[in-house]
């Protein structure tokens, strides 16, 4: 039997990204164009034409603005998550900020769904080790942020990651789920989603998740409802590396994520966790 893949979706708008903060000041976001609704609504009808169920990881921000929306996801059948609620770096905003930031977001999705929500996804993978202890102490049964790649910027680090298991017991009662890397000459690449996905050619990054499928290990993927929107607003005087992050094939990007879509079996992390692992506490 082939191993789980999951599908997961980082619900957040173009003007929260981290790439464009330089041109866009947070306290302009509620002056900025909102297109998070039109572009998960369009991805909900991808997936519901591929018969797929995912994980979103939302905002806390974008469900106090969007609660309709929430709640469409949900009733759709695909799961809950998140991610935080105002999208800062987990090691810039330190363990008091942190705890204010998760609670208040799973305690508005569970609101707004009656779900009970068990997953967390950073903002820019920015875990840390004491943001781990956080979320236990807070409810969550797994985190979703750890991204084992060779160097990013951006990236938060955690200690004891047991080689090759992309998904263990980071403590007791809280899993991680990492997002996919590819092995390749002794490297781990990055090979889960974002501008990765859209940069390489589809049939190569296709033939990555083939041989992470192939070698026994889950497979975890992750995107963004801005990522399919090619009409989005440019963001003028960014550095060029971010620039290209985030721009890169985004005329592309609808197309590519639906042959993804068709291409493989996907669900939801919790599901992935159920058949991976059996456990997963409510």
């Amino acid at each position: 039997m082939q191993p789980p893949a999951a599908m997961s979706i980082d619900v957040e708008d173009w003007f929260q990204v981290q790439n464009l903060q330089a041109g866009i000041a947070r306290d302009s976001w509620e002056t900025q164009e909102r297109r998070v609704e039109r572009n998960t609504d369009r991805m909900l009808e991808l997936m519901h034409e591929a018969g797929v169920r995912c994980t979103c990881f939302i905002l806390g921000w974008i469900a106090e603005r969007h609660p309709a929306l929430i709640r469409r996801i949900a009733a759709e059948g695909h799961e809950i998550a998140s991610h935080g609620w105002g999208h800062e770096l987990v090691y810039d905003i330190g363990a008091e900020r942190f705890r204010s930031d998760v609670r208040d977001s799973k305690r508005l999705l569970e609101d707004l769904t009656g779900r009970c929500v068990l997953g967390y996804r950073a903002p820019n993978f920015s875990i840390c080790d004491w943001a781990l202890d956080i979320l236990q102490e807070e409810g969550y049964s797994y985190d979703s942020s750890s991204f084992p790649v060779v160097a990013h910027d951006r990236y938060g680090r955690l200690s004891n990651v047991p080689q090759g298991k992309p998904l263990y017991a980071a403590r007791a009662g809280l899993l991680e789920v990492c997002v996919s890397v590819l092995s390749v000459s002794g490297r781990a690449l990055p090979w889960g989603g974002g501008g990765y996905f859209r940069m390489l050619p589809y049939g190569i990054f296709r033939g990555g998740v083939r041989r992470i499928l192939a070698s026994g290990a889950p497979y975890v993927f992750y995107i963004h409802p801005w990522e399919i929107d090619a009409g989005q607003p440019r963001v003028r005087g960014l550095r060029w590396n971010h620039a290209f992050r985030h721009y890169v094939n985004l005329s592309r990007g609808e197309r590519r994520w639906y042959r993804l879509l068709r291409d493989f079996q996907w669900t939801t992390i919790q599901d992935l966790i159920h058949r991976v692992s059996g456990t997963l506490k409510a």
